[in-house]
């Protein structure tokens, strides 16, 4: 009578546990990959809630990381094509500059980290978007996930123009050691003009989820009602004349009747609650003598006029090669008189570019903000003219850029969030180009 052997053989046991191992590799990545446009929307969030001077285990870092895997690893799943749009060459030729200069330099985390948030994470997220958000109902997680960062940037700005510091979160908003602009609603990205272009970005996409149809009620009323108060709150001219700017345009920018009605009502509902806004505020003595002291504040133009000046002075050094990438700021004090900081900031972008990276990089900017610009004016695919990329998003589109492009003449745009916002629906709309050439 034989024994019958009770061990398993070596390699059914390798067999199981390569499975396992499988297992345990494929099944996070088949999380990422499950909910690509939720994914996005995180990552965004991260990118909005850390900044770079709060220690928090680089969060921002880790989401964009994951978000990459996840959705370039759904992309070969799907046999999706990663396209390289026209909008993708200047950035890359930024991108390379940049580099170029950083690689020469000794390592600093806040150099690269500035890297990152101009030039890297933009041109991720814009490609990215053109693989996420692909159906109507990305659209509206998307537009959902605008109302409510608009929401929470409205509630945090009023709360601090009222005094109401308690309600203010996270707390770090209130830390004067961080950041900039400590006495002015300044929001998670510690900087007032950041704050005022996040607000008026997603404010004209609150009037576009208003047009149609997406906000209605109350609720839709009180969020449109907070968005003047909380760009008055940044005590920033530069936004609150991008606003207005912005309102203006939206009046006359409509064609068809239908919509016009729609947006009209909506923008002169805006116009008029912040001038209700303005009432109340110059009602009160101590907001009254705060608006008119940063209305007449000169401080902010002298050291523009003498940053500017000296700017110049660099550029004229090195009109070709430039500087290198962030090594103005370091520069600059040898150049200005009448400052004795060891670093100043140019705040302004494009003399920034000048600056840094010489003609090149200025015209490689302007080659990608002519690009962007340009893709409001692509094709809308049939099964589209009624979703959140409509027409009249493609009107409004230049407006959105309007508005960064005139606030990055006073601040220089290195946050995460604000380029990530834009970049991202620059890559929604090359996405339909396609779709729409492709029919």
């Amino acid at each position: 009578m034989q024994s019958v052997s009770l061990r398993t053989p070596r390699s059914e046991i390798a067999i199981d546990f390569s499975v396992w191992a499988s297992q345990l590799f494929l099944r996070p990545l088949h999380i990422l990959m499950a909910a690509p446009s939720l994914l996005f929307l995180a990552a965004l969030t991260a990118m909005l809630l850390r900044h770079p001077d709060v220690a928090f285990y680089e969060i921002d870092r880790v989401a964009f990381g994951l978000l990459v895997v996840g959705v370039l690893g759904r992309a070969l799943v799907l046999r999706q094509r990663l396209v390289m749009e026209r909008a993708t060459w200047p950035m890359i030729g930024l991108t390379a500059l940049a580099l170029a200069s950083v690689i020469g330099q000794p390592f600093s985390n806040e150099t690269w980290s500035l890297l990152a948030s101009k030039l890297i994470v933009p041109l991720g997220l814009f490609h990215l978007a053109a693989l996420v958000f692909t159906k109507e109902r990305r659209f509206r997680q998307f537009e959902m996930f605008a109302l409510v960062v608009l929401a929470y940037l409205s509630f945090t700005a009023i709360a601090f123009l009222s005094g109401a510091h308690s309600l203010i979160f996270p707390r770090f908003i209130l830390d004067e050691s961080l950041g900039f602009h400590a006495s002015r609603a300044r929001g998670p990205l510690l900087q007032a003009v950041a704050n005022g272009v996040s607000l008026n970005l997603l404010g004209l996409l609150a009037l576009h989820a208003y047009r149609r149809g997406s906000m209605r009620g109350v609720k839709g009323a009180v969020l449109l009602a907070s968005v003047p108060v909380a760009i008055l709150a940044t005590m920033t001219r530069a936004v609150w004349l991008s606003f207005a700017g912005s309102m203006v345009a939206l009046l006359f920018l409509p064609k068809n009747h239908h919509s016009k009605n729609g947006l009209l009502r909506a923008g002169a509902a805006l116009v008029l609650i912040a001038g209700a806004g303005m009432v109340v505020v110059l009602s009160s003595p101590d907001l009254a003598g705060t608006l008119s002291d940063r209305l007449e504040e000169r401080g902010p133009v002298d050291y523009r006029e003498a940053v500017y000046a000296g700017g110049w002075q660099m550029f004229l050094e090195r009109p070709w090669t430039g500087w290198g990438f962030h090594q103005m700021p370091a520069e600059l004090p040898r150049y200005v008189s009448g400052y004795n900081e060891k670093v100043l900031y140019p705040h302004n972008t494009y003399l920034e570019l000048l600056v840094e990276d010489g003609v090149l990089g200025l015209v490689l900017y302007f080659w990608l903000m002519w690009e962007m610009w340009r893709l409001g004016r692509g094709a809308i695919p049939a099964g589209e003219k009624d979703g959140f990329l409509d027409r009249e998003f493609h009107r409004m589109w230049p407006i959105l850029l309007a508005v960064y492009w005139v606030n990055a003449a006073v601040v220089v745009m290195s946050y995460q969030f604000v380029n990530g916002l834009l970049f991202t629906m620059a890559g929604m709309l090359a996405a339909q180009r396609r779709r729409a050439e492709s029919c």
